[in-house]
């Protein structure tokens, strides 16, 4: 049997520190995890026996009070969202199901609802940093069982007002799953590829605006360098 796992997200850094150490002082807790996130929240993952998950979660709320914003409590959790909340990612199936959620704690809910409603593979789950806090669940499998995933997965976060979105693609194109699979953040994926081979040889390009080309003392990008003039030679 898994452990009981709660996420608690709070708006305020402050009260989301003070929580945490509340949570901790209410009941022993097998682990806890607190840090920031993106933007500007404080989250709190803590597992243990459900008592002790379902104290530390009362301690949680009372002291976070209006700061709360997010909160997951999810007894006998799923190991394969453990295994993702810890950035494991799985490829598999032709089909794709995305669930996109304003909070850590909604994206978390609805990937549990999803895999223990449908035989799917949990391909991934992005949360809170790199996305302006917000987060997403990637189910992979046959269109019938992705369809059902994500049912489950949105309904389990319906009424929160925590959903932004959810899609299902019957038959991911392959380039798409090779961008789904690599680094999920654009700009680190665009840099890379621009990055030149280290051990050739560096050329320097034309620089827009008439500017000087680095490294030719001031010589214009594409302009003739002046041809020295002779030196006048001594009399005798």
């Amino acid at each position: 049997m898994q452990p009981t796992v709660a996420v608690l997200e709070f708006d305020s850094i402050a009260r989301g520190i003070e929580a945490g150490d509340a949570m901790v002082k209410r009941a022993p807790l097998e682990a806890i995890r607190a840090g920031t996130v993106h933007a500007g929240k404080y989250v709190v993952l803590v597992g243990g026996l459900t008592a002790d998950v379902e104290e530390a979660v009362a301690a949680g709320r009372e002291v976070g009070g209006p700061s709360l914003v997010g909160l997951v409590y999810l007894p006998d959790v799923h190991p394969d969202v453990v295994a993702s909340i810890g950035g494991a990612r799985r490829d598999g199936g032709e089909a794709l199901g995305v669930i996109e959620t304003l909070t850590v704690a909604a994206a978390i809910d609805a990937a549990d609802g999803g895999v223990k409603g449908a035989r799917v593979v949990l391909r991934d789950l992005r949360m809170a940093d790199g996305l302006g806090g917000k987060g997403y669940v990637l189910f992979g499998g046959e269109v019938a069982e992705v369809e059902a995933a994500v049912e489950h997965g949105v309904g389990r976060i319906a009424g929160s007002g925590q959903e932004v979105a959810h899609v299902v693609i019957s038959q991911l194109h392959g380039e798409m799953d090779e961008n789904l699979a690599a680094e999920p953040r654009w700009l680190p994926r665009i840099r890379g590829a621009e990055k030149p081979d280290a051990g050739g040889p560096v050329t320097a390009g034309p620089v827009p605006g008439g500017r000087p080309t680095p490294g030719t003392g001031g010589t214009l990008a594409g302009a003739v360098p002046p041809r020295p003039r002779p030196r006048a030679r001594k009399r005798g």
